[in-house]
């Protein structure tokens, strides 16, 4: 871990990060690509040690609306259990006023559930969830240092219990690996079990891109002995690793949210998460 002083903490979007870089080792995760320009160490987390003071001023300029985290780092890492960054700014979300929504692993959100209902009451919560695999013994190797898809699952259920929306993700999706009907079918009866309100899925495959690429490359060697060769000679360099299964894969999913009535065009579902409600709120500090 290591502090940094930002500029700034709100992107034009509303978007936040807190935290840069991840310890939740899942052997997929697009932003350890070199795109990205982090100059440390993924696992070295960086932390923004002045954004809850910038978030404060621009929640005061800014009119109520939804702000999301969890785009490039999930917020919810362990290292958040100590500095409780997030904690501190769901409670300037809700004095001033705002809504929030966020990207998760993590069971940790639970420890705000109750800040979460409070805001949920005033403006609008909707908790997204990243599931890839219905089996806990698979998910333990791609996802090493989070909970595991049961426990996951269990969140989504304490939060529909509560009355807080959720979306998952239902990604990435590796060939050979996790590009099953019986796992793509087990999540969704999880999502429809747990009421859901929309399931995003860029199709089933992944992407890869120097910096990631290598990474989860180490990891199939380790993991799954051969597999690599398998990606190489099948998909070479190419950022877009479609599952072969996709065709049949997506044909399941479109109709099981059809039938379940779950959200499934990506426009619908982030219109769904931007949506804020129109009354407007003063802040209960006063704007001081």
């Amino acid at each position: 871990m290591h502090y940094v002083t930002s500029k700034s903490i709100l992107s034009k979007n509303n978007g936040m990060n807190l935290y840069r870089g991840c310890t939740h080792g899942c052997i997929y995760c697009d932003s350890r690509s070199k795109i990205y320009g982090m100059n440390h160490k993924f696992e070295d987390i960086e932390v923004k040690e002045n954004s809850l003071q910038l978030l404060k001023r621009e929640l005061r300029k800014r009119q109520p609306s939804m702000i999301g985290t969890g785009a490039m780092t999930d917020p919810y890492i362990p290292l958040e259990k100590r500095l409780k960054y997030v904690r501190n700014a769901l409670e300037l979300i809700y004095d001033y006023g705002f809504g929030f929504t966020c990207i998760t692993k993590s069971d940790l959100i639970l420890r705000d559930l109750e800040l979460l209902k409070k805001i949920n009451e005033k403006t609008r919560v909707v908790v997204q969830m990243t599931l890839t695999t219905a089996d806990d013994d698979l998910c333990s190797i791609l996802e090493p240092h989070v909970c595991t898809t049961s426990r996951r699952v269990e969140v989504l259920k304490i939060l529909d219990e509560a009355g807080i929306p959720t979306v998952v993700w239902l990604c990435p999706i590796l060939p050979y690996i996790n590009d099953t009907y019986e796992n793509i079918n087990s999540i969704l009866d999880y999502c429809i079990e747990n009421n859901v309100k929309g399931i995003l899925c860029h199709g089933m495959g992944l992407t890869l891109r120097e910096g990631n690429r290598e990474y989860f490359y180490s990891k199939l060697d380790e993991h799954f002995p051969g597999l690599k060769e398998k990606y190489i000679e099948e998909y070479a360099n190419s950022y877009s690793i479609p599952s072969p299964n996709d065709k049949m894969l997506m044909k399941l999913f479109k109709r099981r949210t059809y039938d379940a009535g779950i959200l499934n065009n990506f426009n619908e579902i982030f219109e769904y998460l931007h949506k804020f409600p129109q009354k407007s709120y003063q802040s209960t500090l006063n704007f001081k």
